[in-house]
This record gives C-alpha cells, sequence and structure tokens, in this order.
C-alpha cells in the first residue's frame, strides 16, 4: 500500500530529538504557551521573514484572530476563493462579516487578481487570498489593489509554508498571514496548531490578547477573548520539525519534479508553476475529467490519494445563506470535479513514484 501521507516515516527520522524535546516540556510543566511557545514564534517569524509570530491552537483560530484584529466585523465584507478548505469561510463568519467569492484563475487555482475589483463594494474591508496547494496567490495585484482602496490583505498560508511569491516568503507579504500546523501540514504538529505572522505590533498585541480570554495580565480582561493558546508541547515539536522543514521542502520540490517527467504524456493535466511562485507542493493535484475513474483505479492498486476539494464553498449547504448558486464560479467547480491528489511527502521513494505514475498513465487500459 501507498499511503497518501506517511507521518510515521517522518516521525522516525527525528524521534530522538522529538522525545528530548517532549521530555523537557514535561520537566518544565509550561504545558501551556511557556518558553517553547515563545521561541517558536520567534523562530517561525523570522523564518518567514516577518517582525512578530502569534502561536494559536488552529489554523482556523489563526484567520480568525487576524481578522479580528484588522478590526473585521459585522456588515463588513471580505473578498476569498470559493476554491478552498471551508475554514478560510468559517473564520470569516465567525466575526459577523460576510465572504464574498471571486473565482479561481484555472492554471493557478488560485484567485483571479483580475476580478478582485469588481467585486468590491462600500463594505468591503479586507482580501483574503489563499495560496492553495503550496502555491502562492498572484500577491503584487493584490497589494496594488488593496492600497488603492485601503483594504487589509490576510494571507490564508495554511498550505504554504515556506513558499516565496517574488523571492518574498509568503505569510510576510500582505498585512498579516496565517499557517496552519495541522498534522499534515508540510510543517505538522502532533495534534493542532496555528500561527499569525506580521510586521504590525498593534496587530500582534491585539492578538496575543484575543487568544488569552482577552487578558493583558492574569485575570484583567480588557478584551473579549478565546481560549486560542497553543500548547508547550506542540510548541517544542514544531521548533524541532522546523530545522528541517528546508529539506522536507526540497524532497517535495523533487518528487514533484519526478511526477512532472513520468506523467508528462499522459492523459492528465500536471500542476502549473507560475512564474512568480517557490511552489512547495503540499498537495500535488492532477487534472482530468475522468477523475472518479483514476481515483477508482488507484484504489484498486492500494494507492490512496485525496480531493482537494469536492465541493466548493459556494455550494456547501452550510453557507447556502451567501445567496450563491451552481454556474456563479465555473472554474472553481470545474477544479472540484477534476482535480485529484496523489500521495506527496518527504519519504515518497522512487519506486512508490513510478508505481503511482504507471496506473495513471494507464488507468484507461
Amino acid at each position: 500500500m501507498i499511503p497518501f501521507i506517511d507521518l510515521k516515516s517522518q516521525y522516525l527520522s527525528i524521534k530522538d530529538e522529538i522525545h528530548t524535546a517532549i521530555s523537557q516540556v514535561l520537566e518544565s510543566t509550561q504545558f501551556i504557551l511557556g518558553n517553547e511557545v515563545a521561541a517558536l514564534e520567534q523562530e517561525f517569524a523570522n523564518y518567514c521573514s516577518a517582525d512578530y509570530g502569534i502561536a494559536v491552537n488552529t489554523g482556523t483560530s489563526a484567520l480568525h484572530l487576524a481578522l479580528l484584529a484588522a478590526g473585521i466585523g459585522p456588515g463588513d465584507e471580505v473578498i476569498t476563493t470559493p476554491f478552498t478548505f471551508v475554514a478560510t469561510v468559517a473564520a470569516i463568519d465567525y466575526t459577523g462579516a460576510k465572504a464574498v467569492f471571486v473565482d479561481i484563475d484555472p492554471v493557478s487555482l488560485t484567485i483571479d487578481v483580475t476580478q478582485i475589483e469588481a467585486a468590491i463594494t462600500e463594505r468591503t474591508k479586507a482580501i483574503l487570498p489563499v495560496h492553495l496547494y503550496g502555491q502562492p496567490a498572484d500577491m503584487e495585484p493584490i497589494l496594488d489593489i488593496a492600497r488603492r482602496y485601503g483594504l487589509t490583505v490576510i494571507e490564508d498560508a495554511a498550505q504554504a509554508h515556506r513558499a516565496e511569491y517574488k523571492g518574498q516568503r509568503v505569510g510576510s507579504i500582505g498585512d498579516l498571514g496565517c499557517f496552519s500546523f495541522y498534522p499534515g501540514k508540510n510543517l505538522g504538529a502532533y495534534g493542532e496548531g496555528g500561527m499569525v505572522v506580521t510586521n504590525n505590533p498593534k496587530y500582534a498585541l491585539t492578538m496575543q490578547t484575543l487568544r488569552d480570554w482577552g487578558q493583558e495580565r492574569k485575570y484583567h480582561h480588557v478584551l473579549k477573548g478565546y481560549n486560542y493558546r497553543m500548547d508547550g508541547l506542540q510548541g517544542a515539536i514544531l521548533r524541532v520539525k522546523l530545522r528541517h522543514l528546508d529539506d522536507w521542502t526540497e524532497a517535495r520540490r523533487a518528487i514533484a519534479a519526478q511526477y512532472d517527467q513520468l506523467l508528462a504524456k499522459a492523459d492528465v493535466i500536471t500542476p502549473t508553476v507560475m512564474p512568480y511562485s517557490h511552489h512547495v507542493y503540499h498537495i500535488y493535484a492532477v487534472r482530468l475529467a475522468e477523475r472518479d475513474l483514476l481515483q477508482q483505479r488507484l484504489h484498486e492498486q492500494q494507492i490512496q490519494t485525496g480531493i482537494h476539494y469536492p465541493i466548493p464553498v459556494h455550494l456547501q449547504p452550510a453557507y447556502a445563506d451567501l445567496g450563491y448558486k451552481a454556474g456563479d464560479f465555473p472554474h472553481s467547480e470545474l477544479a472540484a470535479k477534476e482535480v485529484l491528489s496523489l500521495p506527496m511527502f518527504a519519504e515518497l521513494s522512487p519506486v512508490q513514484i513510478e508505481t503511482v505514475s504507471a496506473v495513471v498513465r494507464g488507468y484507461r487500459d
């Protein structure tokens, strides 16, 4: 069996480092926030070329706090894409604001920057581009639009640790950048976790306060806050894993290059790397009309796959109140019918890559 992701292989490669880090937290008894989380915040902010990092319990919480720090609330609108994980839109909803969708570019699968301006109204307060699958959105036009209209730019970088846009690390390009450390991410915790990075000290202080029940000091609550704190164990684990992220990323990129070569003549569309992008391949998704048939053929050969994502958010019943219907975002809807995520993790072997590719090439046989 070829798994979609193999977290155990990764763990075994760093087992001793992980056990040492966990033991240090247990000895310190700093189980919530604490020194390990504070160190992770500084190290990850530096890694993203940002001044501040605010560690939280999930990537969704990161998005929620970033929106709140930017002053987003009831009656406001935030422009984003429907071709994303639902958390992007849920976080907007949590603030009382409304998500306003713009379709994706059919090549990059990230937000179509040529459609953003037409979606702006007097209620628009922010643009929330999603760096999907590990490829950055086209940030330069987004920043230009945001400057002209006085909008905040919040990057959803949950799938894009170490990705770069024109040589700049994502997360530090907009006003705030939000990351997830869900276990399957390129930098994943052994549980849940998230981070917001920013260069704005006011935003940082607001988020630090909000994540810890709105306290400026213990039992002195100046804001109506949340219990969004990161565990000390996750901070320590992520510090260990951050030291390996460059190597793991280059391994993913090498695997993607092998897939590209082996699938060059297959009846699928392989990922397109945009000229501005340093892609980190959280997901390696091919596209084809016969997606379900290919997935079945791979399953028959005990090869795991994923679909990211089978239903765009605007067609999810939970978000019917946004008022959209089938046909409103044709590129997102077509991508949802065609994308198939192949196995992708740093430890994937050349034999496994060839095995997967051979099934893809011959799925019609």
